[in-house]
């Protein structure tokens, strides 16, 4: 799970990912099935009604279960606890006695006459809290949304569960819907009505896998390379359109696909933004979360379009590469994940680090960025691994990341992670002449393993030695098995690239992730923080802590658009003229001056060595 904080003191901002549950098309016979039907008609304080017809039961006393964590996540969730109302009957319609074991866990007695069990399911958005990371807000994408007759977001782990030993059989689910509302998905709706949905998945793990927004119809497809590519949005003003922002998702995605040549694991992929108001009840936590064919994206509505679309493109493709791994490469602890008592596996270096070393690496090896912007990511990533435990060993990490002090360190797994994956590419560039790279290494894996064929956790290491090099197998015993830092230095200068330290302009607004401002939940008002060491920029204006923004250039700003004034200052040069009007002791008064932007002292990188230029470009470019 990818978690990224801007530390605004209005919202909580986490990126994420997920790995997969791989799909499984199972030879199982397909007349035992568990059939589900969830009524979005009829919305009853804030809950839904689910009906699950069971299979055949044949001990005295079965338990059904909803997901404690899902995979990927790395964070207890308990969906359990947003289910109501619990109850199981038998083919009369009597009821069967049940007790609640746990948060996520029902023991139905009397088992072997039951026909079905119903309850109510409570949305997870309405409680959400935001706050800083670890906080215990379920993080929006991996949610629940329920707006009757608005839209409804159904990660389906919060709404679906599975009776004891019953995951692996075929699950048809039908959803009853407003007609006005279409639900944008992967999966195939076999109901031709427009009021009811009817879906088939093959076993449990594909149908959380695949999560469906029911809305006011907004998306738009598109296909590239024989894969199909759907874009489906809910904004509750209409600001944002699935058309507003489809031709970068487009370019991005056509780059992607060109990037990964060979590897192609899905025909069809599905993007679903829901666009939150920031009220009380609405989504407070950021960012994506991905599926084999499909990535729920939560961003707030109030953002600026070039920062909503750039957000999109930070967060969807990082997601979107995660068709290579874990989709196509993954461990047994992945392909049979327990839901309700997980095995975490040790490899969070590849399913998140090399992912996300793709989704920057894709970027200049398409002309998507150059390559100032591209070793300016890589710096940011080495300063903020060296911030975390470099001694803790990143494969014990990964398999108890789900426990203290273990837990604290899963952030890494987009900093260090992603850099393992960069020597791991350097390393098998330089050994190969620059023929081959860490992508060659991840196509070779697919076809060894692919979506239906698990490899062993402590296997690993050794298949991918005898398809590289023994280069290869020492570096991840010694720095991604051990506890011994990695000396970046050194690898990056085999592609002639070596630190420099240069003074660089930061966030007017933000010292790293501490706020130089807050608002006011009440007036909407933007207050300069009190008692706070502030900038060059206050101390050339000579604002001061308490002073309230009212304007800036002739511009009223609020909580309502803060991230405007935000992105717009990004753009402020030194020295350019500015007017502020703010409000002090109840007094408005205007300040005229000049920016005067703060500038810290910043670790970067540069190519140095034009003699190491040839590996360089096939590093960065082949």
């Amino acid at each position: 799970m990818k978690r990224i904080f801007f530390a605004l003191a209005f919202a909580s901002v986490f990126w994420s990912c997920k790995t997969t549950g791989t799909a499984n098309t199972s030879s199982k016979s397909q007349i035992e099935t568990v059939a589900v039907t969830i009524n979005l008609n009829e919305v009853k304080d804030d809950k839904v009604l689910v009906t699950v017809i069971s299979p055949k039961i044949t001990v005295d006393e079965v338990t059904y279960s909803i997901p404690k964590i899902v995979p990927g996540t790395y964070s207890v969730d308990n969906y359990g606890k947003y289910i109501e109302d619990f109850k199981a009957f038998d083919s009369k319609g009597s009821m069967l006695a049940v007790t609640k074991t746990d948060d996520n866990t029902w023991s139905i007695k009397s088992a072997k006459s039951i026909s079905k069990v119903t309850y109510l399911v409570n949305d997870t958005f309405d409680t959400e809290k935001g706050g800083g990371f670890g906080n215990t807000d379920i993080f929006s994408p991996a949610g629940t949304n329920i707006d009757a007759g608005k839209n409804f977001v159904l990660n389906m782990h919060g709404f679906v569960g599975y009776f004891q030993d019953k995951k692996d059989l075929p699950y048809n689910v039908t959803i009853s819907h407003p007609a006005t509302l279409w639900g944008a998905t992967s999966m195939t709706d076999y109901d031709e009505s427009t009021t009811n949905d009817l879906f088939k998945t093959a076993r449990y793990a594909e149908l959380v896998e695949n999560p469906i927004m029911y809305a006011k119809p907004d998306y738009t497809t598109f296909t590239i390379d024989g894969m199909e590519i759907l874009i489906g949005v809910y904004s509750p003003t209409g600001k944002v359109t699935a058309e507003s922002i489809t031709p970068e998702m487009k370019t991005m995605i056509t780059a992607q696909k060109n990037f990964l040549g060979k590897i192609n694991a899905t025909k069809k992929y599905s993007v679903l933004l829901y666009l939150s108001t920031m009220t009380e009840t609405d989504a407070k936590g950021f960012g994506a979360l991905e599926h084999p064919t499909a990535t729920t994206v939560v961003l707030p509505e109030m953002m600026p379009k070039e920062e909503l679309v750039k957000s999109m493109i930070d967060v969807v493709s990082h997601e979107f590469f995660h068709i290579v791994t874990p989709l196509s490469i993954h461990s047994k602890e992945i392909h049979d994940f327990d839901y309700n008592n997980p095995k975490m596996s040790e490899h969070l270096w590849m399913y998140e680090g090399v992912t996300e070393y793709f989704a920057n690496l894709f970027q200049i090896n398409q002309g998507l960025i150059d390559e100032d912007e591209f070793l300016s990511r890589i710096a940011d990533k080495i300063a903020a691994a060296n911030k975390m435990d470099d001694m803790m060993p990143f494969t014990k990490m990964s398999t108890n990341v789900l426990a203290e002090p273990y837990k604290a360190q899963y952030l890494n797994v987009y900093e260090k992670g992603a850099l393992i994956g960069m020597c791991l590419d350097i390393i098998i560039r330089e050994k190969s002449n620059g023929e081959r790279g860490i992508l060659d290494l991840m196509q070779k894996l697919s076809n060894e393993y692919g979506v239906s064929k698990p490899f062993n956790d402590n296997e690993l290491f050794a298949k991918i030695t005898s398809l590289t090099y023994p280069e290869v197998g020492a570096f991840l015993e010694m720095y991604v098995a051990g506890p011994i830092p990695i000396p970046y230095d050194a690898y990056l200068a085999k592609v002639g690239i070596t630190k420099t330290m240069t003074k660089a302009a930061t966030n007017v607004f933000l010292k790293g992730q501490v706020p130089y401002i807050t608002v006011d939940q009440k007036t909407k008002e933007i207050i300069v923080i009190p008692n706070m060491e502030l900038n060059d920029f206050y101390k050339n204006l000579n604002l001061q802590g308490g002073d309230i923004i009212v304007a800036i250039d002739g511009k009223p700003y609020s909580v309502d658009n803060i991230y405007d004034m935000i992105t717009t200052s990004q753009s402020w040069k030194e020295n350019d003229a500015i007017t502020v009007k703010i409000k002090r002791n109840g007094k408005e008064q205007t300040v005229k001056g000049k920016v005067k932007l703060p500038y810290e002292e910043k670790e970067g990188l540069h190519s140095t060595d034009a003699t190491k230029n040839i590996l360089k470009e096939a590093w960065l470019k082949a």
